[in-house]
């Protein structure tokens, strides 16, 4: 079962990959309709989600390795990354300030649990930087994972359009603001976008797990105050 599994997983991909590719519709995001390939198949074909669940536990295994193997077009492009480093980390400083900040005026404004708050921080950073932070300081890892995919899938189904819409066109902007704002998923979608803009959004990925990090024990110290 473990080895049909994988096997769907990754004929959605290639399929939804292929439709992206085709029509470029942010409705066709690769991750969204790859996992809706896969949800509308193991209903169809009746077999259960915890059948399903050994393929997902040793795919999710990869995720870390994946990530860090984010490091190969970072080397290989490290020239443009230096030219642009001031930009780069402006932007993600900024972004990554603006994602936790919100998250705590929000948890302020309609007095939200503490657990969902502690969950909701790490919520623009990649699953294996958002679990760390989540078991380091509290929350729930379920939650934090959600509220981390959530995130990735709205970043990477409506990111790019709405940068296009508002007339954001520059590659290193595009990556930096998907990169930021929607970690893996957005990272991905800003590969198929091309080289430049894939390339930074790895590196703002990664910068961005970082100062999240930082941050988190900081604005949860004022959030127990508060």
């Amino acid at each position: 079962m473990m080895g049909f599994g994988i096997s769907l997983t990754l004929g959605a991909y290639f399929l939804a990959k292929a439709l992206y590719m085709k029509f470029r519709h942010p409705l066709l995001n690769v991750v969204l309709l790859g996992a809706t390939l896969v949800a509308v198949a193991l209903l169809l074909l009746k077999i259960p989600y915890q059948a399903y669940l050994p393929a997902r536990s040793l795919m999710m295994s990869l995720l870390g390795p994946a990530t860090v193997g984010l490091a190969v077009p970072l080397y290989r492009n490290r020239q443009l990354l230096s030219r642009h480093a001031p930009a780069i980390l402006a932007g993600v400083g900024l972004g990554t300030l603006t994602s936790v900040v919100s998250v705590a005026w929000l948890a302020a404004f309609v007095a939200l649990p503490r657990e969902v708050v502690l969950s909701l921080l790490p919520k623009s950073v990649t699953i294996p930087f958002a679990l760390e932070i989540v078991r380091l300081h509290g929350g729930s890892q379920a939650l934090a994972s959600a509220f981390v995919v959530a995130t990735g899938t709205l970043g990477s189904v409506f990111g790019g359009a709405l940068l296009t819409r508002v007339g954001v066109q520059d590659p290193i902007a595009r990556g930096l603001a998907m990169g930021t704002g929607s970690h893996g998923q957005g990272t991905a979608m800003a590969f198929l976008e091309g080289q430049e803009q894939g390339t930074v959004a790895g590196l703002a990925m990664t910068l961005a797990g970082i100062t999240t990090t930082l941050l988190a024990p900081l604005l949860i110290r004022l959030l127990v105050k508060a």
